[in-house]
């Protein structure tokens, strides 16, 4: 087409890509245009996509006491989350919501032990008294991990309670039982393993507690 035989706009030419003064195209005007145009469909075609089906999200869970969750997944589905959003939300229910649960749940076995030994000892008051005085005397004769380990739990209460009160703390007190079973000095040594106090081991912890018991019965 010969610019120099057009004198109107062709009515299919926006009027920003038209040139009254010369009565042509803007062909700069036009290719900046389609260029920009470009870009965009361009990065349009690299944005996240929603999947199909929920079930085709790949989470990664980064705390090991949460698990992916269908339900929810559905829901995040249903609302046109992508990989990247849904990623988003498991990390932060890690990072934020995991934490706050824990803390409950700590609340709630801290109360219901506390519950039990109330009931042990009678009362709340007694279990007051009872619990300073455990305090002060492990303190004077245990070492600070393993109080802090036997007073984490009920059993580990009574353990201590029974060790406090006893009026014979050492029935075989020599360094070797004459029954072949553990004495008093053994078990304490046991408990300053850390299979006792800090990794709190089943099995270990058992056969420190059932020593206990035999001594003080």
């Amino acid at each position: 087409m010969n610019n120099e035989n057009i004198t109107q706009k062709p009515e299919n030419v926006p009027e920003k890509f038209w040139d009254n003064e010369v009565g042509s195209v803007r062909i700069e005007s036009l290719l900046k245009s389609y260029q920009e145009l470009e870009k965009k469909l361009g990065s349009m075609v690299s944005m996240p996509k929603v999947p199909e089906k929920a079930e085709d999200y790949s989470i990664e869970i980064s705390h090991e006491k949460l698990e992916e969750d269908k339900e929810v997944n559905e829901m995040l589905h249903k609302a046109g989350f992508t990989p990247e959003q849904v990623q988003l939300v498991y990390d932060l229910a890690a990072e934020k919501l995991m934490p706050v649960i824990e803390n409950i749940a700590a609340e709630y076995d801290t109360n219901n032990q506390i519950e039990k030994l109330v009931n042990h000892f009678g009362s709340k008051e007694k279990w007051e008294q009872v619990s300073r005085q455990l305090n002060a005397w492990g303190q004077k004769n245990l070492s600070e991990n393993i109080l802090e380990a036997l007073s984490s739990s009920y059993e580990g209460v009574i353990t201590l309670h029974k060790m406090m009160t006893s009026e014979e703390p050492s029935i075989n007190g020599g360094s070797q039982p004459t029954d072949g079973l553990l004495n008093e000095q053994q078990l304490k040594g046991m408990m300053k393993d850390a299979k006792y106090w800090r990794d709190g081991d089943p099995a270990y912890v058992a056969k420190v507690t059932a020593g206990f018991k035999r001594l003080y019965k």
